[in-house]
């Protein structure tokens, strides 16, 4: 999953080397934190939020595949 979700961001950035994903997982669910640059972050975000509720989206539909709960955080 953390592969797709960086496929997926790096695509939408233009420096593609700020991007930085960490996972924190514990019992009940997988979170990860999504770091761009700050120029960056509102393509990840889209307007009103449409791209990164997209993105949401995709991540949780392959969890669920997985049976597993995940959290995606856009971190400035």
């Amino acid at each position: 999953m953390k592969d797709i979700l960086e496929l997926v961001i790096k695509n939408l950035v233009k420096d593609q080397d700020q991007v930085s994903i960490s996972e924190v997982a514990s019992e009940k669910e997988i979170k990860y934190e999504v770091k761009v640059s700050k120029e960056d972050m509102g393509r990840v975000i889209g307007k009103r939020g449409k791209i990164a509720q997209s993105i949401r989206t995709l991540i949780k539909a392959i969890a669920g595949k997985e049976n597993k709960k995940v959290v995606v955080e856009f971190v400035d």
